[in-house]
């Protein structure tokens, strides 16, 4: 028996092996695999009802109608569940973030996982969580990494039914923290959809996809053997990586801001000083710091005393995504 409503909540995930350009942008298939945590601290929660007075699809986003290219995402994403299972009911989605949205931090990861847990309780469609990662990839690609709990990997995959998430560390294998400098909390000009139309213009593009697989390896291992060196070195170099390929497509992205790269600069002191700290930049200006739990109260004092930094978000290791 089908359920009138349901509610889920899903925490954003940060990438340390970045995701950035597809092989095919409906399904959103990955051009290469990427790894991630999920973000304890951070969510979004999401009711879902069936609405069966409505014509169409409506969307609550933090308490405020939305008719524009925000609900025609979510329509997109529904549309294309009712087309794969047979259903008809349109819904009313009702969406809470607790930090901002449309900035970096992986909002679209946390909504689109927990509007296709939610939809999928009420549409009763039974399914394991490879497939609920899949179906969570329809709307955003790194929404399938924020599914499973803990570190996860995203098989990049030739199809939709090949293309997941799945944790391979839970969340207490390793306490790691994610402090998040937030130096821009307004929307990005250009969104991570946009971005990823572009990365195959870019002429480093494939250099980054066939070296992907190496970096892969190196990030696994550091987190399963709980090397913080490596991984350190490992999450830079792919961000920076990424980065290069925006800055290099047509037309270009720059995403970073000068207090981008003062921050990373900073945090290449504190390592040196012998603070555990490394940074990493998904599609927008704010930096990510990652850390060992005794580290993490020194990195969010010396980001206190940097100027341009408008808040300073903290996180650990999160679990997946679960219905209420």
């Amino acid at each position: 028996m089908e359920n009138n409503s349901a509610i889920a909540q899903a925490h954003p995930n940060i990438a340390f092996i970045k995701y950035w350009g597809n092989t095919d942008s409906t399904l959103r298939i990955p051009a290469n695999g990427s790894i991630s945590m999920n973000l304890a601290s951070l969510h979004t929660t999401t009711r879902v009802t069936k609405a069966p007075h409505l014509e169409n699809d409506q969307l609550i986003l933090n308490g405020e109608e939305k008719t524009g290219k925000e609900l025609k995402r979510v329509q997109l994403f529904l549309d294309q569940i009712r087309k794969r299972y047979h259903k008809v009911e349109y819904l009313k989605i009702k969406s809470e973030n607790n930090f901002p949205i449309s900035t970096g931090i992986a909002s679209s990861a946390s909504a689109f996982a927990a509007l296709a847990s939610a939809a999928a309780m009420v549409y009763n469609l039974k399914l394991s969580e490879p497939e609920l990662s899949s179906l969570a990839r329809l709307g955003s690609g790194s929404a399938c990494r924020s599914i499973p709990s803990g570190f996860c990997e995203w098989k990049a995959g030739q199809g939709h039914n090949e293309s997941y998430a799945f944790s391979f560390a839970p969340k207490d294998h390793w306490n790691l923290w994610d402090c998040i400098a937030v130096i821009e909390n307004k929307a990005k000009k250009v969104s991570s959809t946009s971005g990823h139309s572009f990365a195959q213009s870019s002429p480093l593009q494939n250099t980054r996809i066939a070296d992907t697989p190496r970096r892969l390896e190196i990030c696994k291992t550091a987190i399963i053997k709980k090397d913080f060196g490596k991984l350190a070195n490992i999450i830079e170099l792919d961000s920076n990586l990424m980065h290069a390929v925006m800055m290099t497509c047509d037309p270009p992205v720059m995403y970073w801001q000068p207090g981008s790269i003062s921050i990373m600069r900073k945090v290449r002191e504190m390592r040196q000083s012998g603070i555990n700290a490394a940074f990493t930049l998904d599609a927008g200006a704010n930096v990510h710091i990652i850390c060992p739990e005794d580290s993490h109260r020194k990195v969010i004092e010396t980001l206190k005393k940097l100027s341009g930094i408008q808040e300073i978000i903290t996180s650990p290791v999160g679990g997946g995504t679960k219905n209420l």
